[in-house]
């Protein structure tokens, strides 16, 4: 049944974006709205982009909340308060309460929805979605102030939706406001993002992305908020799914075992291999894929620098000393990952074993490894 199946926009584990009110690490898109607002010159577009997970959603709710729940301008010239300093709305406000219980009258949420058979969640925002959003924006608002839709993710719409958004964006509703939710802007029509004004997030910093798990999931204990800073790349969403999938145990594992090259541990990697092709184990093969990159991105980058990053597991830092002792070594490690990337990949796409895919990913780094040793 359709209302058994997930969120599409909820990251497994964390609230989701219309439940978190405060947004950390992003007060520069947020003055850049605000300043827009106080000007008079609020765009009917806005495209939020950036890497996934760092609140580009959390913000687009945010600013929903902020324009449904602000009064109407009655044109005053005088005694009129100062323009917001801040996108922040009471939790318990009216229009706080029904966007939370996705029951207010004046705002869209476009998303994927189930499939026509109702089994599973579709793999695109389809033309059909976006033709019930244009058939809400045709009603009178009750009141007739602004009315807000939040697409998230404008990337999943298949070209025909694409399309039907784009006639919407080139003659927008009265009182209408869009907030496009965009993980890879590039992608997207050029049409598209010639009539949406952009606010760019950046990732979190350490101590903001540890204030953003905190408020979702409770403390982060100081170590691992630090691993979780550097595999994450910034990303509240990335550190969710490493935290879900006990990824900072899994990258400690592989940089015990990368520990013994060049001489590889052949039984712990296909200990570590059988592991990943077990039932029921994509997402964990797909982890370690992941994590297996990311260890070879930062050698490669410690090489290049010479300059070591904080440690993401115990010994990583003395490992990459060993490894990369000088920049010499970090184009082969550089073109090692990129050839393993893609093999990885197309291993995937014919649905290679994953325990010989993984295991020959490790023998290729096992190689590697001894040949800058013996140069």
């Amino acid at each position: 049944m359709a209302e058994d199946l997930p969120e599409p926009d909820r990251i497994p584990g964390a609230p989701h974006p219309r439940e978190t009110l405060r947004l950390f690490g992003q007060g520069s898109a947020e003055a850049d709205f605000l300043r827009a607002h106080a000007l008079g010159r609020l765009h009917h577009a806005w495209m939020l982009t950036g890497p996934k997970g760092i609140g580009k959603a959390t913000l687009a709710w945010r600013i929903a909340r902020f324009l449904l729940a602000a009064p109407p301008d009655d044109g005053a010239l005088f005694g009129a308060p100062p323009p917001p300093s801040t996108l922040d709305t009471p939790e318990d406000h009216p229009v706080a309460r029904r966007l939370r219980a996705l029951a207010e009258p004046r705002a869209w949420l476009l998303r994927r929805g189930p499939n026509e058979k109702e089994t599973a969640l579709s793999q695109f925002i389809t033309v059909d979605d976006v033709r019930r959003m244009k058939s809400f924006f045709s009603l009178s608002a009750a009141d007739g102030g602004a009315r807000v839709a939040i697409i998230d993710a404008v990337d999943e719409m298949n070209t025909a939706a694409a399309n039907a958004l784009l006639k919407l964006l080139e003659e927008p509703p009265a009182g209408a406001v869009f907030l496009l939710v965009a993980h890879q802007p590039a992608r997207l029509l050029p049409t598209i993002r010639s009539r949406c004004r952009e606010l760019r997030l950046s990732p979190l910093s350490p101590d903001d992305l540890a204030q953003a798990l905190a408020q979702a999931s409770g403390a982060v204990a100081p170590e691992a908020a630090t691993a979780l800073s550097e595999l994450a790349a910034g990303s509240v969403g990335e550190a969710f799914r490493l935290t879900n999938l006990d990824g900072l145990e899994t990258y400690a594992d592989l940089v015990a075992l990368f520990s013994t090259l060049p001489r590889l541990d052949r039984p712990r990697a296909l200990a570590l291999a059988e592991t990943a092709a077990a039932r029921g184990a994509s997402e964990t093969f797909d982890l370690i894929l992941s994590l297996i990159d990311l260890f070879l991105a930062r050698l490669a980058r410690a090489a290049a620098t010479r300059a070591t990053p904080p440690e993401a597991a115990p010994g990583e830092a003395a490992l990459f000393a060993r490894l990369a002792p000088g920049p010499q070594a970090a184009r082969p490690w550089a073109d090692l990952a990129q050839t393993l990337s893609l093999r990885a990949r197309r291993g995937k796409a014919v649905n290679l074993d994953p325990a010989a895919l993984l295991m020959d990913t490790l023998l290729k780094i096992d190689e590697t490894a001894g040949l800058l040793a013996a140069r």
